[in-house]
């Protein structure tokens, strides 16, 4: 056990490095950040004040060195300045993540309260009414993009019928109303694929020889769906759902974008947008800790549910 959980760490850590040094490098390709001084005003910069930028920012520097420096000021609490506003990356990641959260969580308790139970009754139902029901629910739920549903979402619900806001969280940010339409279009797809996965895990438990032979010994059908059935269909849903989350929190760009919400997803795009490298690697950093993160907790997880992926 000790020795898995060893292994396990030690490749998060490898995985989260990489993943910086390789975002970092993209995001130096992207164009030299001084052209975003040069553009201040309409004026350009001398060639002075270009090289001496140059020197400012370590651009003169090897990638491989601009990293290390990097990644050192990262473990000291110094997450550089943004190039546009000149403001600490750190405070401005902090200032949207709290939007992204609320998101994120909602939407994940969305998807689970819909697509989990939907799944089971279902895989309970098959061949039924409620079977194609939800078949054609997770058709459609994963054939719909995010952006086209969004945006249907504020037609009907926002312009037709004005019963709930078109988008940003505005000076009411825990108002629950704001929150309806960015949930559904985020979690949608999510709730689709959670019934796909659910259904598939429970028909092929309940085909299983000891859930017949549980209802020939009369255990009741609740029992047999819920304790022997759903909780030996556990395994495909939790590592759908342990990385759910994190996909939420990481991939809310577009759903953020079109409802302009001031979150993680927003920020990372406007700095890409600006080529704002020191914000672009910072936010890929929380968003790979996020991820790397969740992933070792799934491992551990997957160690306590079934012993023998301990001695993998």
């Amino acid at each position: 056990m000790l020795y898995f959980l060893s292994r396990r760490f030690v490749f998060a850590i490898f995985a989260l490095i990489g993943a910086t040094l390789i975002t970092f490098v993209l995001s130096r390709m992207a164009g030299d950040p001084r052209y975003l001084y040069a553009q201040e005003g309409g004026y350009g910069i001398t060639p002075e004040r270009w090289e001496s930028l140059g020197v400012e920012m370590g651009l003169d520097k090897p990638v491989v060195w601009q990293y290390t420096v990097w990644l050192g000021n990262i473990l000291k609490g110094n997450w550089q300045d943004s190039l546009l506003d000149r403001k600490d990356v750190l405070d401005k990641i902090l200032n949207r993540l709290p939007a992204t959260l609320k998101i994120g969580l909602l939407s994940y308790i969305f998807a689970g309260v819909i697509g989990i139970p939907l799944g089971v009754l279902s895989a309970v139902k098959r061949g039924s009414v409620w079977d194609f029901f939800g078949r054609g629910f997770a058709l459609f739920g994963q054939a719909l993009p995010v952006f086209w549903l969004g945006i249907v979402l504020i037609l009907v619900f926002s312009v037709w019928l004005r019963w709930l806001p078109t988008g940003t969280l505005g000076e009411s940010g825990n108002n629950p109303k704001y929150f309806v339409l960015p949930t559904i279009t985020l979690g949608w797809i999510a709730a689709a694929s959670y019934l796909r996965l659910v259904r598939s895990a429970m028909l092929e438990v309940l085909d299983s020889e000891f859930i017949k032979l549980a209802r020939a010994k009369g255990v009741s059908s609740t029992k047999v769906i819920w304790k022997h059935g759903f909780r030996n269909a556990l395994i495909a849903p939790l590592t759908f759902s342990s990385l759910l989350l994190t996909a939420f929190i990481t991939g809310a760009v577009v759903t953020e974008t079109i409802f302009s919400i001031p979150g993680l997803g927003r920020l990372a795009f406007e700095a890409i947008s600006n080529n704002d490298f020191p914000i672009m690697v910072g936010v890929v950093l929380v968003f790979t800790f996020m991820y790397v993160g969740m992933n070792f907790i799934t491992d551990i997880l997957y160690a306590y549910i079934d012993p023998r992926i301990r001695y993998a």
